[in-house]
């Protein structure tokens, strides 16, 4: 996948800043931001944290709206039917381009255009507290010595996460049963009842948790540690080979204005410089790499077609 150096290359360049309209106005006074995250979830507590910074610098009403179905599907078609007008967008994730390849819905991912990439999500994998298992390397000799035995969760059927774990369990001959849920905190729940062995997901969804002590991280899927974590390993410090590139960003309905794209550049570019909202995002693990609408569109195509060559390699996909 696209490592985190290529990322930090992209989101240098982008946050140069434009000679953008500071007193341009936006065309329409509210904005619906759609999500195919349950409440609680990735994506619904990236967008509900986001706006509360983005109000007062784009001087709109922000509403967070939940389309839950067809492992995004379903939230991907309700913006592609929108008026390109800058009055709704859709929170990217890699799960609209894996469900686009692996369902082959009416509306895909490439029947919106990419708006911004606005974040890399780092991933981790975890268990409940009173898990005998206190590190990946622990988790895994278990299963080997008892294949078919755990059951691990990820998000939708279409995820990156799903994947990941699945290319996991081929690559430690684990034969873990992959159990998928529509979001992040219906997961979390079933590895805190015991349901599952193991969960895997972002920080933000599991953060309440884990600082209740109810969570225990095993593994960081990344390709190296986080600061904020720095006793955390990485799964192939474990000897796991495994990395996940996880992003986030924004998509609309095809047709938006230049003039809106550019003003959501600089919002975002401003909003991402600024303190309160730094702090917010570096406590959740969030790494900033903004790519404005021209770069967004040549990331995600790239980023498919990355996907794509995943899902062929696991017979997923022909």
């Amino acid at each position: 996948m696209l490592t985190r150096r290529s990322f930090a290359a992209a989101s240098a360049a982008a946050l140069v800043p434009s000679p953008l309209l500071a007193q341009a106005r936006y065309p329409v006074p509210t904005v619906t931001l759609v999500t195919h995250s349950s409440p609680g979830g990735g994506s619904d507590v990236f967008l509900r944290e986001l706006i509360k910074h983005l109000q007062p610098v784009m001087g709109v009403n922000f509403a967070v709206e939940n389309v839950r179905g067809g492992s995004g599907a379903t939230a991907v078609a309700r913006v592609a039917r929108a008026r390109p007008d800058g009055s709704m967008f859709y929170a990217t994730t890699p799960t609209y381009i894996q469900t686009t390849l692996l369902s082959r819905p009416e509306f895909g991912y490439d029947a919106l255009d990419p708006l911004a990439i606005v974040f890399l999500d780092p991933e981790v994998i975890y268990t409940r507290a009173e898990s005998p298992f206190r590190t990946l390397a622990d988790a895994v000799a278990h299963a080997k010595a008892n294949p078919g035995r755990q059951k691990w969760g990820a998000a939708n059927p279409a995820s990156l996460e799903r994947i990941a774990f699945e290319r996991m369990s081929r690559l430690i001959g684990a034969r873990a049963a992959v159990v998928s849920h529509e979001g992040g905190g219906d997961l979390m729940i079933n590895v805190l009842n015991g349901t599952l062995d193991l969960g895997i997901g972002e920080i933000q969804e599991i953060r309440s948790q884990l600082e209740a002590g109810r969570i225990r991280l095993l593994a960081v899927v990344t390709e190296a540690r986080l600061p904020d974590f720095p006793d955390l390993a990485t799964a192939r410090e474990q000897g796991v080979d495994l990395v996940v590139t996880k992003f986030r960003g924004l998509a609309g309905p095809k047709g938006i204005p230049d003039e809106v794209a550019a003003i959501w550049h600089e919002a975002l570019r401003r909003v991402l410089e600024s303190p309160a909202y730094r702090a917010q995002y570096a406590k959740e693990s969030l790494v900033p790499a903004l790519m404005a609408r021209d770069e967004a569109r040549r990331f995600t195509t790239a980023f498919a077609a990355e996907v794509e060559r995943d899902l062929r390699e696991l017979g997923v996909v022909r």
